[in-house]
């Protein structure tokens, strides 16, 4: 099953929509849920009907449905009680602790990084990127992203990935400039990490067939920066699955339905599949060449992040974002 929320001029939260398979095609269905935090709040009592909906937009029975805009598409949750995203991918942590001269964590294999990150206000996943100061280092990652149910307090890893509703893209905006300094603080990085955005549409894990598996998805996250390639690193290598990222996340609190749990930059130590961030390229250039040659992000600079299936269908959508000064 494929969903989406459309933006609203009346609700914060946006309007619940199925999406086609084709991604053609939305049907409303907010008789069934207003919004996607309602739904996923009455995930027992509504996906049936939800998914009775998908299967009738997907076979054409469908009269009221409207064609899909992307633009007029909000992240699915436009906002989220709970964004914590990990650091899954090792060859990721590696270079961009190289990059600040910081030490690799002790428990590097054995204990998931994590951060929680705002979520009040996330950006549309057409929307432009403000910034208050390009000096600050712009960087966009792209990222895989769970929501899950109800998860209580001590859900281990092989139960926490039951608890997956739905599976999304994420870009997760960072400030390269900002984060050293405040991290030297030792408490966490706040002002560095912006509003992130996540693809139009997310889906149940079984819309994705045999590249869902062992609470990952394998298959290659494509990133384009100003139209050229930058990126096709397999989303699969993740060190920590996402139950282990869970479990981390819900060891001394519950998770409330809704809560979102985010991979961290999709990175792969093969540099032919090239990066998902900046910051990882530049460190490349580095030790390799010897000296930085990418800049961060400035006025105009454009991100492009999907994912596409076995059958070359775009499953998520399209995440695509221009950097522009705040007004």
């Amino acid at each position: 099953m494929k969903l989406g929320t459309l933006k609203s001029q009346t609700s914060k939260d946006g309007e619940l929509v199925v999406v086609s398979q084709d991604n053609k095609w939305a049907l409303k269905v907010t008789e069934i849920a207003p919004n996607m935090q309602n739904a996923l709040e009455n995930w027992s009592s509504v996906s049936g009907q939800l998914q009775e909906a998908y299967e009738g937009l997907n076979s054409g029975q469908i009269e009221n449905k409207i064609e899909v805009n992307e633009s007029l598409f909000h992240s699915p949750l436009p906002r989220s009680y709970q964004w914590a995203d990990g650091s899954a991918y090792i060859h990721h942590i590696k270079l961009v602790r190289k990059s600040r001269n910081a030490a690799l964590p002790e428990t590097l294999e054995t204990v998931p990084l994590m951060y929680q990150g705002g979520s009040d206000n996330f950006l549309a996943p057409r929307e432009n990127i403000p910034q208050v100061d390009f000096g600050h280092g712009t960087d966009f990652e792209g990222e895989v992203a769970v929501i899950v149910d109800d998860v209580p307090m001590g859900t281990k890893a092989e139960d926490a990935i039951g608890y997956i509703r739905l599976v999304m893209l994420c870009n997760d905006v960072s400030l390269r400039g900002l984060i050293p300094s405040e991290l030297k603080q030792g408490f966490g990085f706040l002002q560095g990490k912006p509003s992130s955005s996540f693809s139009p549409f997310a889906v149940t894990p079984d819309e994705l067939g045999d590249a869902w598996k062992g609470g990952r998805l394998h298959l290659p996250l494509l990133v384009q920066y100003n139209d050229e390639f930058f990126g096709n690193a397999d989303a699969g290598a993740m060190h920590f699955n996402f139950g282990e990222l869970i479990e981390h996340a819900a060891r001394t609190r519950h998770l409330k339905a809704g809560t979102i749990i985010g991979s961290g930059t999709v990175s792969n130590e093969d540099m032919d599949r090239g990066s998902s961030c900046l910051a990882e390229r530049r460190m490349l250039e580095k030790i390799h060449e010897g000296v930085i040659k990418t800049p961060f992000m400035k006025e105009g600079d454009k991100v492009k992040i999907e994912m596409l299936n076995e059958k070359n269908e775009n499953i998520f959508g399209t995440i695509e974002q221009t950097v522009v000064p705040y007004a």
